[in-house]
């Protein structure tokens, strides 16, 4: 491969990994809930296989890091054949709830744990002398996505949720082969002279001392804004894993689920692409704040909608919370920390998200089962306005 075939080649690895990020991720209550889970089952499926991935990542990343036989591209490879096959028995699989817990569990963890693998995957072949355009191709994947979403709702309305699981499976049958002919030839060296990617960890040379009591107390405007990292993304997942029973509240089905996924992916994408040109004049402090105004809004527009419209006017909102805090937190690190202490920053924003996502999977599904969807919305409210009121007093000591 030479240029742009480098660039194109990665850019079917993103497109198929974000068009089954879709039917596994954005789909997955309407899938378990065809499959007779209630939703306090799907939270906590959903919360298992959050939190064993966030273990199983760094565990991944020491045995890659080693050098030997497991590669970034070998495992790409292994979770799309693991997920092919847990989609086919899915796919035949009705009745049996705990076997569809455990591989659904599986597959949705596993698809969670290669996506950084993707990321090291482009970095490492780069540093060989492969001309990646990363932008460009994770831009495309997110637009995957998003025109995935907006077919794939009909079409399960009409033929039901097992189709998510043999979409899945073609998806990664193409996945498998992109990434099997997607290799350098044994003529690609290693660069004399490499430029250094902002995405690299810095040499353990480099780190500093000191545990997490040291590391906050340093940096006490990120530590809350820790905290609220937490409160923001705990009504931001509510909304994702529980979007189709918000639709049926209001008259609409997965068609109208579909159509909203779309709207907030194609939303994010002109945000990050032009956020750098927003820092010059913002600071990522204050941006971090917006976007968490933003996140309260969007849940709050909710608890009052009373139709369709006012939903995917919630969504549009997508546009000035997620889009904005994603690139601004990372811009945040780098202008506030020291060299030494930005991969801890970046990890733990990273942690903070996963933690939101973990309560709002093991609270919303059980307040949904038990008192229904506005309740549901208003506890997201509530802690989102405590995200809003954490962020600003953060905003005070930086």
């Amino acid at each position: 491969m030479k240029g742009k075939l480098w660039t194109t080649g990665y850019t079917v690895l993103n497109v198929a990994y974000f068009a089954a990020f879709c039917t596994l991720h954005a789909y997955a209550a309407v899938f378990l809930l065809s499959r007779g889970f209630t939703n306090t089952q799907v939270g906590i499926l959903l919360a298992v296989a959050n939190i064993t991935s966030a273990l199983f990542q760094p565990f991944i990343a020491g045995v890659i890091d080693k050098k030997g036989w497991l590669t970034n591209r070998r495992f790409i490879l292994i979770s799309c054949l693991i997920i092919l096959a847990g989609s086919i028995l899915l796919r035949f699989i009705n009745g049996n709830m705990p076997a569809v817990f455990v591989i659904f569990a599986l597959i949705y963890m596993i698809q969670f744990a290669y996506q950084p693998v993707m990321t090291a995957l482009c970095f490492e072949y780069r540093k060989m002398g492969c001309d990646i355009y990363y932008g460009l191709s994770r831009g495309l994947g997110s637009a995957g996505f998003a025109v995935t979403s907006a077919f794939i709702g009909r079409a399960v309305e009409e033929r039901g949720a097992s189709l998510l699981m043999t979409v899945t499976a073609v998806i990664m049958v193409v996945s498998a082969i992109a990434v099997f002919f997607f290799r350098p030839s044994e003529k690609i060296t290693q660069a004399e002279t490499e430029l250094p990617d902002p995405e690299e960890n810095h040499d353990e040379g480099t780190l500093r001392q000191g545990g997490i009591k040291r590391f906050f107390s340093d940096y006490p405007a990120y530590a809350l804004f820790v905290v609220a990292t937490v409160f923001f993304f705990f009504g931001h997942n509510m909304i994702n894993d529980f979007m189709i029973q918000i639709i049926r509240s209001l008259g609409g089905g997965e068609t109208e689920l579909g159509y909203a996924n779309f709207l907030q992916a194609i939303l994010e994408l002109p945000v990050m692409a032009l956020i750098g040109f927003v820092l010059r004049k913002v600071s990522p402090a204050k941006l971090l704040c917006f976007s968490g105004v933003a996140f309260f809004v969007k849940i709050l527009i909710l608890v009052f909608a009373p139709n369709m419209a006012w939903l995917f006017v919630s969504q549009g909102f997508q546009l000035f919370a997620y889009a904005v805090f994603i690139p601004a937190s990372a811009y945040y690190v780098s202008q506030t920390m020291a060299e030494g202490d930005q991969v801890k920053g970046q990890a733990y924003f990273t942690s903070a998200i996963t933690i939101g996502g973990v309560f709002s999977n093991l609270i919303s599904g059980v307040i949904l089962d038990h008192l229904g969807i506005r309740p549901m919305l208003i506890t997201g409210t509530a802690v989102g306005l405590a995200g809003v009121l954490t962020a600003f007093v953060a905003l005070r000591k930086d």
